[in-house]
């Protein structure tokens, strides 16, 4: 099997870190995910799981459907750009986009790593009355491009950005890199709706949700692109620096080669796929005053799960 040069080039830069006598490798970078429609896919199917409707899907949903006339009041103008940041399969915006179809035009834009993902996004929109659905060279990306988007966006008539960044997809990054991306990008008068967990619970209680075959499966892909075997990994998840951390433990050493390079992989390193940053409710109100001065929040009522509608 050929190895996938970017997650090759992940290992390469990144190297190790030792901790005691065990070599750890981080290449925890969502973007690495999607690379393939079969990662994508296998994405889909995790939201589709029983665990993930009932701790994200459905509470998000509930939020949104409970507050969406408030939400839609502070985003929607007389026209109206909607940026879906991570926009999945666009399930998500058609709640919005159902909202404010008959009140306000309309420009919706997806945005993704992922091609899979804006295609299915696009081709499930453009079914609704929709002003316009941008399909351009940035759709593709990663949230680093966004100040560009954004600004390209606001040409013609549409001058106001609602950016959605719903399902979690905050607990994927480091929050203040983030946050200053997306910031920046926006201007006065422009809204971002946020949809991320918040966890109170014990460290062992959060690690059971990290167990679960459809999560080991998405990201066991990533390194199935690098020419790892299943039978050689034994997967694992812990709570380290406010964040659970998902790994695999090689069972025996290897070998991987790319652009006339070698990484040695020992029996017993760890290499780190995927983190998710957690909050409780202090902590996450405490880092969305820091960047917005107009925040309003939407708790579930077992205070697990948060909207947070921001305007600039």
């Amino acid at each position: 099997m050929e190895v996938n040069a970017s997650i090759f080039r992940e290992l390469l830069k990144r190297g190790y870190s030792l901790e005691g006598n065990t070599r750890v490798w981080n290449i925890a970078d969502s973007k690495l995910w999607y690379i393939t429609p079969e990662q994508a896919q296998a994405f889909l199917d995790l939201e589709k799981s029983k665990d993930y409707q009932k701790d994200v899907i459905e509470k998000e949903i509930e939020l949104i459907n409970n507050h969406i006339n408030a939400i839609v009041k502070k985003a929607g103008k007389d026209s109206v750009n909607i940026i879906d940041l991570g926009c999945g399969d666009g399930k998500k915006a058609v709640l919005f986009i159902n909202q404010l179809k008959d009140k306000v035009k309309m420009r919706y834009c997806p945005i993704d790593i992922s091609h899979y993902m804006v295609e299915k996004a696009i081709s499930r929109i453009k079914k609704m009355n929709v002003s316009e659905v941008v399909e351009f060279q940035w759709n593709i990306s990663d949230f680093e491009n966004l100040g560009n988007i954004a600004h390209l966006l606001r040409i013609g008539d549409f001058s106001n950005n609602f950016i959605l960044l719903l399902g979690n997809t905050l607990g994927n990054f480091e929050i203040n890199e983030l946050m200053y991306e997306i910031k920046s990008s926006m201007e006065k008068g422009d809204t971002l709706l946020i949809g991320n967990g918040l966890d109170n619970r014990h460290h062992d209680e959060i690690l059971k949700a990290y167990n679960n075959k459809y999560l080991h499966n998405l990201l066991f892909k990533t390194l199935k692109q690098i020419d790892l075997k299943e039978e050689d990994l034994e997967y694992g998840a812990r709570f380290k620096n406010s964040r659970v951390e998902m790994f695999y433990t090689l069972k025996k050493n290897v070998k991987i080669s790319q652009f006339g390079k070698d990484i040695h992989l020992h029996s017993g390193d760890q290499i780190v796929v995927a983190v998710s940053y957690k909050y409780n409710k202090n902590e996450f109100n405490k880092f969305m005053n820091l960047y917005f001065d107009d925040v309003k929040t939407f708790v579930s009522n077992d205070n697990s799960y948060v909207l947070a509608l921001c305007k600039k």
